[in-house]
């Protein structure tokens, strides 16, 4: 199969590193679907267009049961080519740009950032598996953090828990779908340049640089540069593994 015969679905890809994968994974060749909630997934697709690219768009709330169980038909002819799914939507409120303590966070806060970040991911990656394993080759990449890596200063206690409970979820994933032909892996990004990193209180950013001896934080680009690869055919042998890019913040 070639680039041209592999849709890549991408979540929460307006912006951030969701835009970024879209934008690497369509100058690969491949075409893309976009979808995110904040109404700027139709500009994103287009701007990819008018460089000559296969993208489109659908506005989807990846914590919503029936839209994303109506998926395939949104879609339609075009379902049959997937092969490709990023999960990448997420959230991680802040308040005054730092994270509640659990001892101050609302049971709904908390509820709803486990429902974008972790159960999105399990219903995308179900409503997919059919296509997916009728294909006999598919990569499912989950854009987990650092946080579910080690201790984080950052990050709320519902978004770690979130993306500790995606990384749970991929290895159940890769175990059951790689031998269909289908293999799960993580990306665990460090402090990228994102409109959510860019959203902490003052101080925060320049604290976590003290951290990273690559002296900087990374860009959206960089964490789309591993996804390409995981969602190639050079990354055939790596199934339930996550890496790391963080520029060294997190060592194992």
């Amino acid at each position: 199969m070639s680039e041209r015969d592999r849709l890549a679905l991408v979540t929460g890809a307006a912006r951030g590193i969701g835009a970024a994968v879209a934008r690497h994974l369509a100058q690969r060749g491949h075409p893309v679907l976009i979808t995110d909630v904040t109404g700027e997934e139709e500009a994103t697709a287009a701007a990819l267009r008018a460089e000559g690219h296969d993208a489109r768009a659908l506005r989807l709330d990846v914590s919503d049961e029936a839209a994303v169980g109506a998926l395939p038909g949104a879609v339609g002819a075009d379902w049959s080519r997937l092969a490709i799914v990023v999960n990448n939507a997420g959230i991680s409120p802040k308040h005054g740009g730092k994270p509640l303590p659990v001892a101050e966070m609302p049971v709904a806060e908390w509820r709803r950032v486990l429902e974008v970040n972790l159960t999105g991911a399990f219903l995308v990656t179900q409503a997919a598996i059919p296509a997916l394993v009728s294909r006999g080759w598919g990569r499912v990449v989950m854009i987990t953090s650092q946080a579910a890596r080690a201790k984080s200063m950052v990050a709320g206690a519902h978004y770690a828990a979130s993306k500790t409970g995606l990384t749970g979820l991929a290895r159940s994933l890769a175990t059951q779908l790689g031998p269909r032909g289908v293999t799960v892996n993580c990306i665990a990004p460090g402090r990228i340049e994102t409109p959510m990193a860019m959203g902490a209180a003052a101080g925060m950013n320049e604290a976590f640089l003290a951290n990273i001896p690559l002296g900087r934080m990374g860009t959206p680009e960089e964490v789309a540069e591993v996804a390409g690869f995981l969602a190639s055919d050079a990354a055939s042998y790596l199934n339930g593994t996550t890496i790391d890019v963080g520029g060294g913040s997190f060592m194992p």
